[in-house]
């Protein structure tokens, strides 16, 4: 008897992460498309049980099994309908081998044919050919109906109806929604509100968009789906075609790619997230790591402040921590990131840039922790080769991606040890693609976490609430976006990480002066932080449009992209990002909240920023 937590209970727990496209992997294994691949279940079911064994490795939870055209209608084209109940009772057989109790296996159940093919037949026939499927997955222990890549609401709706009178097993419905380009007007050719709306009327349990145009269409259905139902949804597209990049056709299918999106999914309240045609084990694995870092796992580590022992000390005042401490919420301070170099390459490009930002009147430089898989000098290191030679505040980015919580107390220690008081606390994007796509996320606390765990090393307590010795004089900052895809969760755990004990806070970069606005209203309530605004002046057109398209949050505004394209060359594209961001800091110090700026330079420049504190009127 499995132990295994029922499914819809797990999804209403968490989000659960698919397989990919079966029939992809069929192909990339050199079987050719003139064969039946449901029948490869009876002659070849290592090669069917090699894939799902991939997909279980890569991080799926659900797989489903190789059964998408196992029905008579289909079957009937190869002469095997007479093989039916052999070939779907094996292919969930097979799935449920590799699955073992910890996983789940979905019979995946496709449409009886072509729309046109499959209005001739009558509902009696439909139905009749559904509800076998239905029955003989039911019987042969699958735990989820997955009706997916269906063009036809009718078809889907009678698909649901059946297996919903023949068996009790949950029912995702999935629909290939495609873009019609009527008249200028890039719009759904079926509406996802109608979709999900007849769905629901005949009791699909999940509903959801997969294979059709791809990610980004993907994304634009599930936020009209989950603004229109309470129905969990399931978000698994195919890798999408190309995209014309400056004259190019470029297929944007990384692993990183996909998983970006399915962290956006996820963001709009997807819970079932997976892929489709094309998406493979290598880009499940991705996936896995990028959600680990926006959902806890069960085994995360929650680290709470609440009920700490009396002889707990009181911080340090925060003047006394760092001289930034001192200057907080003082003066209109700027602080420009700054990369440590990867690999082994020497410091000295690093070092003279922080020389060159403190001789321009910078307040502080602070370093990123690691972005990308690639292995660079830690900001601690990075920090103390700075500070022997330029007197400027350093700020060390620390992340939760790679360590677990015993390493970062050590980390914390050592730190404040070497004088290193100044922290910006993340959670941190997952290793992406890099010399190092094996490594592997931590996340054992998220920056909420992260921040309690520092606040309590300020009031001289380890990680498990003891004493420990004086208190450390850490200024505690953190990051917030005020551009988020879901702005609600932001501003929550905004005032969360305030509540942890954050004291100033760093945005992510802002170019529209209505998000900040909107952020900074939501905000209000909150225990007031200085708040540095993000400005990272734009490169070039191609720059602004990947920012548009690839990161969350980080939205051009239409107006600004106008502008780049009137520019027609690549220096005049630059001029004008350099004007857009002083006019965004400029904008951005009318607000009372705004204490500073949190400037990124762009492609690694740093005399632009000059010219941006400048012309902003920030910096005289």
């Amino acid at each position: 008897m499995s132990d295994r937590q029922p499914f819809l209970e797990a999804l209403a727990d968490r989000v659960i992460l698919g397989d990919g496209g079966m029939g992809t992997e069929i192909y990339a294994r050199g079987v050719f498309i003139n064969r039946c691949y449901d029948e490869l279940n009876l002659s070849n079911p290592k090669l069917v049980q090699e894939i799902h064994a991939d997909f279980i490795k890569a991080g799926s939870e659900l797989i489903e099994s190789n059964t998408y055209g196992a029905n008579r209608i289909k079957l009937k084209a190869h002469g095997l309908e007479d093989r039916l109940s052999d070939i779907v009772t094996t292919g969930v057989r097979l799935a449920r081998e590799v699955a073992g109790e910890a996983n789940y296996v979905a019979a995946s159940i496709g449409a009886l044919g072509p729309a046109n093919k499959t209005a001739a037949l009558s509902k009696e026939v439909q139905t009749a050919a559904y509800q076998e499927v239905a029955a003989l997955a039911a019987e042969a222990g699958a735990d989820v109906l997955f009706l997916e890549t269906f063009h036809s609401v009718l078809d889907l709706v009678c698909a649901v109806e059946a297996c919903r009178a023949t068996c009790a097993l949950p029912i995702v419905a999935s629909f290939s929604f495609h873009r019609g380009f009527i008249m200028g007007n890039n719009d759904f050719l079926v509406q996802p509100e109608d979709v999900v709306e007849a769905l629901t009327r005949v009791g699909a349990d999940v509903v959801g968009a997969n294979c059709g145009d791809g990610p980004h269409t993907t994304l634009d259905v599930i936020e009209k789906i989950t603004a229109h139902t309470k129905t969990p949804v399931a978000a698994c597209p195919n890798v999408g075609g190309p995209a014309l990049i400056e004259g190019r056709q470029m297929f944007l299918s990384s692993p990183e790619y996909m998983a970006e999106y399915s962290r956006r999914f996820v963001q709009k309240h997807a819970r079932l997230v997976g892929g489709c045609c094309g998406v493979t084990p290598a880009q499940i694995k991705e996936v896995r790591s990028y959600l680990m870092s926006i959902q806890p796992r069960r085994a995360r580590i929650e680290i709470k402040s609440e009920g700490l022992p009396a002889e707990r000390k009181q911080p340090l005042p925060i003047a006394e921590r760092s001289p930034w401490g001192a200057k907080l919420g003082k003066d209109f301070l700027v602080s420009v990131e700054l990369d440590p170099p990867h690999g082994l390459a020497a410091p000295t490009k690093s070092v003279e840039a922080a020389r060159f930002l403190h001789d321009n009147g910078i307040d502080a430089v602070n370093i990123a922790d690691g972005p990308r898989a690639m292995a660079r000098m830690t900001p601690a290191a990075m920090a103390q080769l700075v500070r022997r030679e330029v007197e400027i505040e350093t700020i060390i980015h620390y992340c939760c991606r790679d360590r677990n919580v015993l390493a970062m107390q050590s980390d914390l220690i050592g730190a404040n040890a070497l004088g290193l008081h100044n922290l910006m606390l993340i959670t941190g994007d997952p290793p992406k693609m890099g010399p190092f796509p094996e490594a592997t996320a931590v996340f054992d606390v998220d920056a909420i976490g992260l921040v309690t765990f520092a606040n309590m090393l300020n009031h001289g307590l380890d990680l498990s609430g003891t004493p420990a010795g004086e208190p450390t004089r850490f200024v505690l900052g953190v990051g917030c976006n005020p551009g988020a895809v879901d702005l609600d969760l932001e501003v929550a755990r905004f005032g969360q990480k305030i509540e942890a004990g954050a004291e100033y806070v760093f945005s992510q970069p802002v170019y529209d002066p209505e998000r900040l606005t909107r952020f900074l209203e939501a905000t209000a309530d909150f225990p007031r932080i200085p708040f540095f605004v993000g400005i990272l002046p734009l490169a070039s057109l191609k720059n602004a449009e990947f920012l548009t398209r690839e990161v969350p949050g980080m939205e051009v505004p239409d107006a600004v992209m106008h502008r780049l394209r009137d520019a027609s060359t690549r220096e005049d594209q630059r001029e004008v990002g350099i004007r857009v961001a002083s006019e965004s800091l400029a904008a951005a110090v009318d607000h009372e909240r705004v204490r500073g700026a949190y400037i990124f330079p762009p492609f690694g420049r740093y005399e632009p920023i000059l010219r941006v504190l400048k012309e902003s009127g920030a910096r005289s």
